[in-house]
């Protein structure tokens, strides 16, 4: 009996390491091309001397617009997670708690969901005509404008499972001592879902930071985000393999980084909806 469980372990745990390899592996080698010549890479040479001349290139040549796309990049994807976060609270909160008619609360849903699921490609030039026509094209403003769209679906469902959650005799209790909806939301729901603003501002800034026909459509060499600087690298004659993965590993640092800061809100924010 010990020796069948034992075998049921040892077999878990290397389907979960064999796993996570298959998941791993993708950015352990653009890691690694990061690192390589554009021979070694090419040769596909497994053992390799490693080296700084793309981070440098990627960097500081006079010819890249890198550090512009990354602040592009972090004030786009930081403003538009502010936003996404305020109106999709705001209005999960009016939406569960202000006693709307059933078919309005479920309408919403629906439409935001439809919304969703539509290409964001197909919205672009709606977009783009849009601020051209009010002086905002090729503006960050516009960008953080679209990506707040495009993110408030999924942040409204997601905000709406935990302020639903929210045991209702604390918002009462609140209210009868006198507590104003701006004091409610501030002192009794805001530390409740926490967890679910963190879970919900996380997954806003990655699809922020990762969106890229949208920019394409809306953007200019002044205002491109990090996916558009990494794509200006596979040109018509040649493709600059280990300088677009060094670039690419770059990018990959402010979503890594936010995970591990908020990793045990994250993990709370996206198991408490099923558990409960």
């Amino acid at each position: 009996m010990h020796s069948d469980s034992l075998i049921s372990t040892i077999t878990r745990h290397t389907v979960l390491a064999l796993s996570a390899l298959i998941v791993i592996f993708p950015f352990l080698w653009i890691v690694a091309a990061g690192f390589k010549t554009q021979i070694d890479l090419l040769l596909g040479k497994f053992l390799f001397v490693p080296t700084w001349r793309n981070f440098e290139s990627v960097l500081f040549n006079s010819g890249s617009d890198f550090l512009r796309n990354f602040a592009n990049s972090v004030i786009v994807a930081s403003t538009s997670m502010v936003l996404v976060l305020v109106v999709a609270t705001l209005a999960a909160y009016s939406l569960y708690r202000l006693r709307w008619p059933s078919w309005v609360l479920h309408s919403l849903l629906a439409w935001s969901l439809v919304f969703h699921m539509v290409p964001p490609i197909t919205l672009a030039g709606a977009w783009f005509t849009m601020f051209r026509s009010i002086g905002m094209d090729n503006t960050l403003s516009g960008i953080i404008l679209a990506h707040t769209t495009l993110n408030l679906p999924m942040a409204l469902w997601m905000m709406g499972v935990f302020i639903r959650d929210v045991p209702t005799e604390l918002v009462d209790a609140a209210s009868m001592d006198g507590a104003r909806t701006p004091q409610v939301l501030r002192h009794v729901v805001l530390p409740i879902v926490r967890p679910g603003l963190a879970a919900t501002g996380i997954l806003s800034f990655i699809f922020s930071w990762n969106e890229f026909p949208v920019v394409l459509t809306l953007a200019q060499r002044q205002t491109a985000t990090v996916p558009i600087g990494i794509g200006k690298y596979a040109q018509d004659n040649t493709v600059a393999f280990t300088e677009m993965a060094a670039a690419s590993t770059l990018s990959m640092l402010p979503a890594f980084l936010l995970l591990l800061i908020a990793q045990r809100f994250i993990v709370r924010g996206l198991t408490s909806g099923a558990v409960k």
